[in-house]
């Protein structure tokens, strides 16, 4: 599947692992349109709860020229009190979004911790499953992942943030065990993208330190995924609500880009897609 995205040139982008083959050659990364059918997440909890407004969202989103649209349906955040969402409840937010907003023919990824709701939403077209706990939470998942064939956005986690710890080190041994899991399971090497995890157990300057050292997690020699949009670690440099970061979103976007990031997960997919053209207008210029 190719979509132009709104965007200046085709992008390949497929529902399958060889999807994930190509990045590496793309002239800017590909953005990831956050999509959260929630009552309670960080910065737009409740906004999208209706069907029909997720839908126009996502639409939105496309025509901005987002590349894959990232569909949720329980809030993940590190805190302010995430309530764990039973599985009958997660089904019954996606089941009258995520089907109509595959329809919108760009690459939707899933953002789920449970197995369950992966295997649905595989089975309804989703062509990505983004784990927030790296394959490491639910035995189940690696399984699931590999038997649809479909690629995985392994993520970085950890249950409470330990300032005392080597972070680099720590996101690099969590990405070692989560390979293992994936090779065992039967997940091919060319379907897996690795997200550092910004903000997700971690105090506000390890994910700074996690974006600085982007360079790091590239001896495993795959894709890597920053999602900073609208963090809480933007505000311990610039005191600010979720809606107000979009700035400093950016800004940590773009040091991403510019390290070798190849996908960019983000609230604010215009803004972004802009700010990503300019950098590497001017990269190129050079």
């Amino acid at each position: 599947m190719t979509t132009t995205g709104g965007s200046d040139k085709t992008w390949s982008v497929g529902a399958g692992a060889a999807a994930f083959g190509r990045l590496m050659a793309l002239e800017r990364p590909l953005v990831m349109g956050i999509l959260n059918v929630t009552p309670d997440s960080f910065s737009d909890g409740g906004s999208f709860v209706d069907p029909q407004v997720a839908l126009a969202h996502a639409r939105q989103m496309i025509q901005e020229g987002a590349d894959i649209i990232d569909v949720g349906a329980e809030s993940t955040r590190p805190y302010g009190g995430m309530k764990p969402v039973m599985l009958e409840e997660e089904l019954a937010r996606l089941q009258p979004v995520l089907p109509a907003v595959i329809q919108l023919g760009v690459p939707v990824s899933i953002d789920t911790i449970k197995p369950e709701v992966a295997l649905w939403a595989l089975g309804q077209g989703a062509a990505i499953v983004n784990d927030v706990w790296g394959l490491q939470r639910e035995p189940n998942m690696a399984r699931v992942i590999a038997q649809h064939h479909a690629p995985v956005v392994v993520m970085h986690n950890r249950y409470k943030a330990d300032p005392t710890i080597n972070i680099v080190s720590d996101i690099n041994a969590f990405f070692a065990h989560s390979l293992d899991l994936a090779h065992k399971a039967g997940i091919p090497l060319d379907s897996i993208v690795l997200d550092p995890g910004i903000g997700f157990g971690k105090t506000p300057e390890q994910s700074f330190e996690a974006i600085a050292a982007l360079d790091a997690f590239k001896q495993f020699g795959l894709p890597i995924l920053i999602g900073a949009s609208r963090k809480r670690f933007i505000s311990t440099v610039s005191p600010s609500e979720p809606m107000e970061r979009i700035g400093g979103s950016i800004a940590a976007h773009i040091m991403a880009f510019l390290k070798g990031a190849k996908i960019i997960r983000t609230h604010d997919v215009a803004e972004t897609i802009q700010a990503l053209r300019v950098a590497a207008a001017i990269r190129d210029a050079q």
